[in-house]
């Protein structure tokens, strides 16, 4: 699984460096991108659907 957030959609609620930090990073304008552009651990995809599922802006994406 990898996660993907559109930059166009993130409104910087931080909703999802809130749920899973390791995961997501907070760039210098205050809003999210992705902690790592490789596939993520099998241990981490349920904390990266949660962060997705809290994004009101459906900004995240999780590719298979």
């Amino acid at each position: 699984m990898k996660i993907t957030v559109d930059t166009d959609r993130c409104q910087g609620h931080n909703r999802c460096h809130a749920v899973a930090p390791d995961l997501f990073d907070i760039d210098d304008l205050g809003y999210a991108t992705a902690a790592t552009a490789g596939d993520l651990s099998p241990g981490s995809e349920h904390s990266a659907q949660l962060a997705a599922a809290n994004c009101p802006e459906r900004a995240i994406r999780l590719d298979d």
